[in-house]
């Protein structure tokens, strides 16, 4: 298997362009015309479109299906292939494989893998404008090409990884619309409900009541960071995290961890475990319930709950819901803020404890489903990149 230059196993490349955005009869016509985020794997169609005459008094050019489609510019690396004719915005090269080298399915892979090293010299560039002219990215790209049929081969077994991601991409945006739409019937209508009455957070059953978080709370805890130029403050036996550590429902372990120096010495403080730490800095409208104790920055405030009120599981998702309502109350220039007597007279729903359980417990079994499917779609990530670096480099052949 020998190696090639990009430019031995295509028949065309070139840029794209723009006709004058002053002349409206240059759009709205039947020609896609691809932009950044039309770009995709299997390109048919596009959010913009040019008339004849605006292809013709333009740099753009037309490309015919089955040409890959690579962006130099902005976003570089994203690639795909055309699956109709169609042309390019510049900074998005057309790339016309020969097929008597190589298959363009093939080449999408190549270009797909290399992308990030792309990514990395345009970066590198020291001019306003980062980007790869298609004149150097024919120089910069180079792989080993084996024959016709196992570039076919390898193709077809990368795309049947590709289909069971997207399959799993489906899933988890199906499942994500199942729970936005769980989330406000249960939160607002409850289970089972017949009566329902209208209060100034909106209608909600009869039985329920409408509460300031603070009547559910026994307290609210503010947070600090001890000095990172003091290491004994640090690496020590006391989780300890900022909001960007809140990535969903539970928190299990530190982001860093700190010493009982470091405890002492700063405003940080420990929120004791099975309570509410909602992001009230960085992140607004973030939570989480700690199933651990743990010391926290000032970009997050720990909720203690009064568990004869209120389960941290069912908060959890009142906080969620309410994301909006958090971020309307942020005050503070180059960093916004909610204040914590702010966040304390929230204005919640607040349900019988036996119900907050069967509610929570609902968005709970659909989260951690997402969460399967999301690792299930890493797994898979995984197995691709893998596959593409032992078949793309030669490392394995495939018998055909």
């Amino acid at each position: 298997m020998k190696l090639v230059n990009l430019r031995e196993v295509i028949l065309n490349i070139g840029d794209g362009g723009t006709p004058s955005t002053k002349i409206k009869e240059y759009f709205g016509g039947d020609i896609p015309w691809v932009n950044i985020e039309d770009i995709k794997k299997d390109i048919y169609d596009t959010k913009r479109h040019l008339s004849e005459s605006g292809l013709k008094n333009s740099s753009a050019k037309l490309w015919p299906e089955g040409t890959l489609i690579f962006s130099f510019g902005a976003s570089i690396g994203k690639v795909g292939i055309a699956r109709v004719k169609l042309c390019t915005k510049q900074g998005i090269a057309g790339i016309i494989p020969d097929p008597k080298k190589i298959y363009n399915e093939f080449l999408y892979y190549i270009l797909l893998r290399q992308g990030d090293r792309i990514r990395m010299i345009g970066q590198s560039m020291g001019s306003t404008i980062k980007e790869v002219r298609p004149s150097k990215l024919v120089r910069l790209i180079s792989f080993p090409l084996p024959p016709l049929p196992e570039q076919q081969k390898i193709a077809e077994i990368l795309s049947t990884v590709d289909s069971a991601i997207e399959k799993v991409d489906s899933a988890i945006e199906k499942t994500k619309r199942l729970k936005k739409g769980l989330m406000h019937e249960l939160l607002t209508e409850g289970i089972g409900h017949k009566e329902f009455k209208n209060t100034e957070i909106g209608r909600i059953p009869k039985e329920w009541e409408v509460v300031k978080l603070e009547k559910v709370s026994l307290g609210f805890i503010g947070g600090g960071t001890p000095s990172t130029s003091k290491p004994n403050y640090w690496n020590g036996d006391i989780a300890w995290m900022t909001s960007a550590h809140l990535n969903g429902r539970e928190v299990t372990t530190g982001q860093r961890y700190i010493t009982r120096e470091g405890l002492k010495n700063s405003a940080t403080k420990l929120v004791p475990k099975d309570n509410l730490l909602v992001a009230t800095r960085v992140g607004i409208g973030k939570a989480a319930v700690n199933k651990i104790e743990i010391a926290i920055s000032q970009d997050l405030t720990g909720v203690i709950i009064d568990k004869n009120k209120a389960l941290p599981e069912f908060l959890y998702w009142i906080i969620i819901n309410s994301e909006k309502k958090l971020k309307s109350l942020a005050q503070g220039s180059t960093i916004k803020g909610i204040l914590r007597e702010e966040l304390a007279k929230l204005k919640i729903p607040l349900p019988p404890l036996h119900e907050q359980k069967k509610i929570a417990e609902i968005l709970s079994s659909i989260d951690k489903k997402l969460e399967i499917l999301r690792k299930r779609k890493e797994k898979l990530e995984r197995i691709k990149k893998g596959l593409m670096e032992d078949l793309l480099t030669g490392k394995k052949r495939v018998k055909v």
